[in-house]
């Protein structure tokens, strides 16, 4: 094929062996670099967010697979037309060239292989291409080519193909006009690829980017619906002595992209008593959101049959270890009694019960057992307190007010001492910890619940 002379500048040469190794060099260097971000992303990762960061290494990695393939190519160049090349890589890019004034046309070897035609049959001419084109396409290809030969413009563009055994191919066409001394268009030349894999996983990408957005509005959905962001109990126009007034609130991260399933309830049981409760699951997912919703009606159920404490969490980590869902749970449980003010309470791998009285706080002492789900048979001691009048109890889940300086939930929450006396009811104090750490950064989403013995 003789060099073109393209409608606005003489067809570029082909560089050198030696800058195109070194082109090859770096792109193998590259590639190696990219794979080994995507060993960091598991295998197995379930998440729309991993899937997605999977699958844009993956589309990396292929489009440096074709980039090395064509720089090897283009070192070796084009193969004969007769040759019946078998290298996958390099039958995704092939070249042709159609006389306008002898009606001839000459395909590279890789331009059969992508067409699926047979190297031993004459090449196409440009009236003839079509037939290969999928009937949806051929008004593009027409008006690629007819501004090309009649305004001299250069061929950008993606058509689908139809290989003679059935399959659907999108090719990409670049090509420009080859112009004689009087500037007419003598020839045609084009530079056709295979991007029919490179679609699929671009599709892939998007779809999986797609799903995140998807995924995040119905676990917000399910987090709503189970857990709203503020609650507060009932109180009547006038409370006996020793009763709690309780308010609880979910502290949404202003930096996290997940979200949590972390969890608090408070119930008033048959016998009077009152359950509190916090916790949170491993997992960001829906499958974890709507867990949460089958362990909070497990905890109640167990509550209102009378179940205590620590017998409740034996429970509720016999049901995680032999559920359908792989996760593990922490969790503090307390049952409260307001005719003899004593609070009853155990955990599990969970912050201890925060006490706050006469302007001062401490953490109770209690036994911590493991996490719900990771020892089968576990066992959970319990405590008790007796309160007082005035008294605030909080729960929390572990990250509120994690902050830079490492120090943990239960002191900066300890360190609002005074203040929440300040505060007088429990939802006043619920909003002190929402103003005061709702702008700070903090690990995911948290619950923070508080119940004040009434006087």
């Amino acid at each position: 094929m003789p060099p073109h002379v393209s409608a606005d500048r003489p067809a570029a040469q082909p560089p050198g062996p030696g800058p195109v190794d070194a082109l090859i060099s770096q792109t193998r260097r590259l590639k190696g670099e990219v794979d080994a971000v995507r060993r960091d992303t598991p295998s197995d990762a379930s998440g729309p967010r991993e899937r997605w960061q999977r699958a844009l290494c993956d589309l990396a990695l292929h489009q440096l697979d074709d980039l090395d393939a064509h720089l090897a190519q283009l070192r070796d160049g084009p193969a004969p037309a007769p040759a019946a090349r078998t290298d996958a890589l390099l039958s995704r890019v092939g070249s042709a060239e159609w006389n306008l004034l002898t009606d001839e046309a000459s395909w590279s070897g890789e331009l059969y292989q992508i067409l699926g035609r047979d190297p031993a049959a004459p090449p196409l001419t440009l009236d003839e291409l079509p037939s290969l084109v999928h009937d949806e396409d051929r008004r593009r290809l027409t008006t690629m080519v007819t501004a090309c030969l009649i305004d001299a413009q250069p061929i950008d563009g993606e058509f689908r193909i139809v290989r003679p055994d059935g399959e659907l191919r999108t090719v990409h066409m670049m090509g420009e006009p080859v112009l004689d001394p009087d500037g007419g268009a003598a020839s045609m030349w084009a530079v056709l690829r295979d991007v029919s894999e490179v679609r699929r996983r671009r599709r892939a990408v998007s779809d999986t980017r797609d799903a995140v957005p998807a995924e995040r509005r119905l676990m917000a959905e399910v987090r709503e619906a189970v857990l709203p962001p503020w609650r507060t109990a009932p109180r009547p126009a006038r409370q006996a002595p020793g009763t709690l007034d309780i308010a609880a609130h979910r502290l949404s991260s202003p930096t996290s992209a997940s979200i949590g399933v972390d969890w608090y309830d408070s119930l008033e049981l048959t016998d009077g008593a009152t359950l509190l409760t916090v916790g949170d699951l491993t997992g960001h997912d829906v499958a974890a959101a709507t867990g949460t919703a089958t362990l909070l009606g497990a905890v109640r159920g167990m509550a209102m049959a009378g179940t205590r404490p620590g017998q409740l969490l034996s429970w509720l980590g016999h049901l995680l270890d032999t559920g359908d869902l792989p996760v593990l749970g922490s969790a503090v449980c307390c049952r409260y009694r307001p005719d003899t003010r004593t609070l009853t309470w155990a955990r599990a791998g969970h912050p201890a019960p925060l006490l706050f009285r006469g302007g001062t706080g401490r953490r109770l002492d209690s036994p911590c057992g493991p996490l719900l789900g990771a020892t089968p048979g576990a066992v959970y001691g319990e405590a008790e307190e007796t309160l007082q009048e005035g008294d605030l109890i909080v729960l929390h889940t572990e990250g509120p007010v994690a902050g830079h300086d490492g120090m943990d939930s239960s002191r900066r929450l300890l360190d609002l001492a005074s203040r929440f006396v300040e505060a007088g009811t429990a939802q006043d104090c619920v909003r002190l910890v929402a103003e005061e750490f709702g702008e700070r950064e903090h690990q995911g989403d948290t619950c923070v619940l508080m119940a004040r013995v009434t006087s």
